[in-house]
C-alpha cells in the first residue's frame, strides 16, 4: 500500500480537503490528479505517487489536512486486476452493514470524529444535532451542505403560523463560508490574539513617483505604484532591520532576505498574498515584472504554494479600492509589521518655498505601519516610516 500524503511545502498553512477527483476502486496512474486541497491562499492538486488502485480515503471532504498527514492509500497491485475485483465486489450482494455511529453532539460537547471540522463548527454555531440529519455524503456522511439546508429550513416560517419572537433571518440570502474564508478568519483571530498591534500613521507626497512613472511610461516602460512602494519598503529596512523579523520565544529572528508579500484582492473569493522574493536585491523594473506575473496568476487561480509562502513583510495597498486609511491592518502570522497604503488623491498642503509658506496641491496618501509591539517599539516604527516616506518623496528622476 502506497500512502498519499499532504505536501510538506505548505509550511504550516492550514488546508482542508476540497474534493477527491478519484473514488475508492478507481485505477490511477503516476501523477494523476488525485485530490484537491484548499488553504486560505491557494487550491492545489495532490498527484498520485504511484500507479495502482485507490484503496482507501482517510481524509474526506472538509477534513483538515496538515502537512504530512495521510490522505489515502493506493494499492500497488496490478491496476487492471484490482479494477476487476472492485467491479465484482460492486456487483455482489451487499453484506449487512454495521450500525451507523452516532454523530450527536453529546451532553459533554464531544463531537463524533466522522464529522468534518467545517460541519462541527456549523452544528455548534446553529445548535444543530447532526444525528437528526440525513447525510448525503459518501457512506451517509453529514456534509456542510446538509447542515446549511437544515439551517435554511429551520429559519423559514410557514405562511399562517403564529408569529413568535425570534432573531431576524434572511432566508435564501446566506453565503456559506468556503474553506478560504474560514482559513482567513482563523488567521485573523490568531494574529489579533497573539500579536499586540500598534499602528503609526504618516503622510507621503507622491509627486516624485508620479513624475518618474510618467517619464518612463513615455519610453514604453509601464510600472504600477505598488512597484515603487515595494522598492521603497525594501530599502527602508536598513533603518530598522527588526521590521523584517519575527518574534520567537528567545530572540527576534531577522530574515536574511527581504521577501515582501503584497495583498491581492480576488473579489468575492477573498484575497491572497503572493510574495516578491528577495525584493531587496531587485531593480525597480524587475520588481514591477514580478508583481505583474504574480498578480496575473493570482487572479487566474494559478499560484503555487511557493508563491504565497516565505514572506517576511507584507504590504496592503488598500487604497486601490478607495479607502483613505485602514488601521490597524492585521499582521500576517510570523511577521513583525505590515504596511498600509491609502488612496492616492490630490490634497492641499502647505510647503515652505523661499522662506515663505505656500499652499500647493499635491498627490498625497496616508501610509500606516502596524507592528508587533513585542518585536519593535515606536522608535523603530517611526524611523522606518520616516525613511520610507523620504524614499517615496525623493525618488530620482530618470
Amino acid at each position: 500500500m502506497i500512502e498519499v500524503r499532504v505536501p510538506d511545502e505548505q509550511e504550516g498553512t492550514k488546508a482542508v480537503v476540497r474534493s477527491w477527483l478519484k473514488q475508492v476502486g478507481d485505477s490511477v496512474a503516476v501523477n494523476d490528479p488525485l485530490v484537491e486541497l484548499e488553504t486560505d491562499k491557494v487550491t492545489q492538486e495532490v498527484p498520485a505517487p504511484a500507479a495502482g488502485v485507490l484503496a482507501e480515503i482517510l481524509l474526506d471532504t472538509d477534513a483538515e489536512a496538515v502537512p504530512g498527514a495521510v490522505l489515502g492509500r493506493i494499492s500497488a497491485e496490478d491496476a487492471a486486476t484490482e479494477s476487476v475485483r472492485a467491479e465484482q465486489s460492486r456487483g455482489a450482494p451487499a453484506e449487512p452493514s454495521e450500525p451507523r455511529p452516532s454523530t450527536s453532539l453529546g451532553t459533554n460537547g464531544d463531537l463524533e470524529t466522522r464529522l468534518s471540522p467545517s460541519v462541527r463548527r456549523a452544528c455548534l454555531q446553529h445548535g444543530i444535532d447532526p444525528a437528526r440529519l440525513a447525510g448525503t455524503g459518501r457512506g451517509g456522511r453529514v456534509t456542510r451542505e446538509d447542515v446549511d439546508k437544515a439551517v435554511a429550513q429551520a429559519t423559514v416560517v410557514s405562511v399562517g403560523e403564529p408569529a413568535t419572537a425570534q432573531p431576524r433571518h434572511f432566508a435564501g440570502a446566506d453565503i456559506p463560508h468556503d474553506p478560504m474564508r474560514l482559513r482567513i478568519a482563523e488567521n485573523m483571530i490568531r494574529a489579533v490574539s497573539t500579536q499586540p498591534h500598534v499602528t503609526a500613521v504618516f503622510e507621503a507626497d507622491f509627486s516624485a513617483i508620479v513624475a518618474h512613472k510618467a517619464a518612463i511610461a513615455a519610453r514604453g516602460v509601464k510600472l504600477s505604484y505598488t512597484a515603487y512602494v515595494v522598492e521603497a519598503a525594501a530599502r527602508a529596512m536598513a533603518a530598522a532591520p527588526a521590521i523584517n523579523g519575527r518574534w520567537e520565544d528567545d530572540r527576534t529572528a531577522i530574515s536574511p532576505t527581504i521577501d515582501i508579500g503584497v495583498g491581492t484582492a480576488l473579489g468575492e473569493k477573498g484575497l491572497v498574498v503572493p510574495v516578491v522574493k528577495d525584493a531587496g536585491s531587485l531593480s525597480l523594473e524587475k520588481i514591477g515584472a514580478r508583481l505583474d506575473d504574480l498578480t496575473r496568476r493570482a487572479r487566474d487561480g494559478k499560484l503555487t504554494g511557493a508563491d504565497v509562502s516565505g514572506g517576511s513583510f507584507t504590504i496592503s495597498n488598500h487604497g486601490v479600492s478607495g479607502s483613505l486609511l485602514a488601521a490597524p491592518i492585521i499582521l500576517h502570522s510570523g511577521q513583525a509589521a505590515i504596511l498600509g497604503i491609502g488612496k492616492l488623491e490630490k490634497r492641499v498642503v502647505v510647503r515652505e518655498i523661499g522662506g515663505q509658506d505656500a499652499i500647493l496641491v499635491r498627490p498625497m496618501a496616508y501610509v500606516t505601519l502596524t507592528i508587533d509591539h513585542r518585536v519593535v517599539d515606536g522608535h523603530q516604527t517611526n524611523a522606518w516610516l520616516t525613511r520610507f516616506v523620504e524614499l517615496i518623496e525623493t525618488r530620482e528622476q530618470p
